[in-house]
Order: structure tokens, then C-alpha cells, then sequence
């Protein structure tokens, strides 16, 4: 089998590029032959996973979560489903952690030579793709406005200034939520729908399932013009949400499980895809069952 090799030389302070050859000479203990891509941008993983999933039987990635997602793109709109391996080296890796891969290369490169195949579940938001979680509302910029050099010298802190920063306002906007079995209409300040088990670095939804057909989603409600006391309220119910997960007693939370959810909002609301800027208003997500070939530990069960 042939594999390709794609990293981002920018993720993960450049540790890949530095140890490009040790990495290859592992993969050749598997691979026929391995080629070797380095990304220029946004976007570029997308267009060379695209391009190489009907050329190789396997697709070995690095980079954080954003890359995860770029190649979850361009597996999506290939058609094709090659083996895919993955040495993770973003500031959070939910993914990774989600499918427990380790975030150190020769633990990662063991995973992809000695790992087994599991057939992952990913989301289609309208004619987007996504692993791992689609959100809107509060601190869900954080992920994309935080600037490279910051996350290079800072790490994961980086993500919280700059959501201190930038979302403290909680802004409420309108949102309908329909599933398989009912309707929502509230005024919210956060929604997520996620496929996995970790979000942040925390395990938001550790019962999640990557394999089970069905997502779960979570609205915190707010009152259209909070005062101070409601906004506070607001920001507690959201740290409630994220120190003891999706199934916190919570009043002003509303939860949800499924595979099919239709979410009307504000054409002002940004969805955030795996950490990365999407799309603003309606959308429609679906769970798209086992259409990702993952390489994962042999000694992981909870997927």
C-alpha cells in the first residue's frame, strides 16, 4: 500500500519538519512508499487530501484540530475512503484525545504501524464537514481569532485571553432547534453539537460515541436583554457545562441526541467547525455514519 505523508510545518512549533526523516523511515516499515507533503496555508490539506484519496491507500496527517478537519473535508468530497493516520501536534488536539492517540510522535507512529481500523462517524453541516463539533455563541471565536504566534508561545492560554478578551459580552441571539422528536425556540448564548468526547481539552461529552450513529447537542438559554445578574447566570451555566460535561443538572441548559437536527438562527451567528471559522446562519447537520477509515490504539474501546 502507498502512503502519503501531509503535515502542517506551522503546528505544533515545527517539531514535524524536524523530525520529518525519522517519521518517514517509520512509515516505510509499513508502507510501500511514502511521499511527503508540506501545507502552504488555509485550505491546502483539504486540496491535497482531495486530490490524493483515489492516488493512496493511506493519508498520514499532522497538525491540531484544524488540519483534522481540513482532511476530513477533503475525504468527504473525494468520495473515497482511504486508511487514515494521524501524529497530532496542534495547542489542544480534542480529536486526538478523543481517540487516544498521543500527542508524542513515536507513541502516534505506533498507533498508525500497529493500530486497528475503525470506521468513524464525522457531521455534514449543509455542504460542510466536520469531526468533531459544530458551535455558536459564546468564546466560539476564540478558536480562530487567536493569533498563530500567540498559540506557538502560550499554548491553550492563548485561547482563553483571547476569549476574555473578545467574548465577555455573551451576545444572545434567536435559535430554533428541531431533531428527530422536537422543537426548541429559546434565546441562547451558546449551542454545540458534538462527535466525541472532548471539547476545549475537557471532556464535555465523555459518553460520547464516535461510532454510534447519533450526535449530541447542548443550548444554554438567556433572556433576550440580561441584565447584569442574567449574564452572570448565563456565564456559570456555561462553566457548569464545561467542568462536569453534557449531562450537568442544569436548568438552563436544553440537551439533544440524534443524527439529523435543523437549527435556524440569526444571519449574524458564526458556526465554529472543529475550531475553525464556518458558516453564519441556517444550518442542517447530519451524522454521516463510519465514513471515516481511522487508524486508532488497538487498546481503545469507547469509540
Amino acid at each position: 500500500m502507498n502512503c502519503l505523508f501531509i503535515y502542517n510545518p506551522v503546528s505544533g512549533r515545527g517539531k514535524i519538519a524536524r523530525r520529518l526523516p525519522g517519521i518517514v523511515r517509520a512509515l516505510r516499515q509499513k508502507y510501500d512508499e511514502v511521499d511527503v507533503y508540506a501545507t502552504s496555508g488555509k485550505g491546502d490539506m483539504t486540496r491535497a487530501v482531495r486530490a490524493a484519496a483515489s492516488r493512496y491507500g493511506a493519508i498520514v496527517f499532522s497538525g491540531g484540530d484544524g488540519s483534522f478537519n481540513e482532511t476530513v473535508q477533503g475525504v468527504c468530497e473525494s468520495g473515497m475512503a482511504p486508511e487514515l493516520g494521524y501524529i497530532p501536534s496542534g495547542t489542544v488536539n480534542d480529536v486526538a484525545h478523543s481517540l487516544g492517540i498521543s500527542k508524542h510522535i513515536r507513541r502516534a507512529l505506533k498507533t498508525i504501524l500497529t493500530g486497528k481500523n475503525v470506521r468513524l462517524d464525522c457531521m455534514k453541516i449543509n455542504e460542510r464537514y466536520a469531526m468533531y463539533i459544530v458551535a455558536a455563541g459564546a468564546f466560539t471565536s476564540a478558536t480562530y481569532t487567536t493569533p498563530q504566534w500567540q498559540k506557538q508561545q502560550i499554548g491553550r492560554i492563548a485561547y482563553g485571553i483571547e476569549g476574555l478578551k473578545n467574548n465577555m459580552h455573551f451576545d444572545v441571539f434567536d435559535v430554533c432547534i428541531r431533531d428527530e422528536r422536537k422543537e426548541v425556540r429559546a434565546d441562547s448564548v451558546f449551542v454545540v453539537l458534538m462527535n466525541g468526547k472532548f471539547v476545549a481539552g475537557l471532556p464535555l461529552n465523555r459518553r460520547g460515541r464516535m461510532t454510534d450513529g447519533k450526535i449530541e447537542a447542548a443550548l444554554i438559554r438567556q433572556r433576550r436583554n440580561p441584565n447584569f445578574l442574567h449574564r452572570i447566570r448565563a456565564f456559570l451555566a456555561l462553566a457548569n457545562l464545561f467542568l462536569f460535561g453534557y449531562r450537568v443538572r442544569e436548568k438552563q441548559i436544553t440537551r439533544f441526541e440524534g443524527s439529523h437536527f435543523e437549527i435556524e438562527t440569526e444571519e449574524g451567528v458564526v458556526w465554529n467547525f472543529d475550531g475553525e471559522k464556518g458558516i453564519p446562519g441556517k444550518v442542517t447537520v447530519d451524522v454521516l455514519p463510519a465514513r471515516i477509515n481511522m487508524l486508532v490504539p488497538k487498546a481503545k474501546k469507547d469509540l
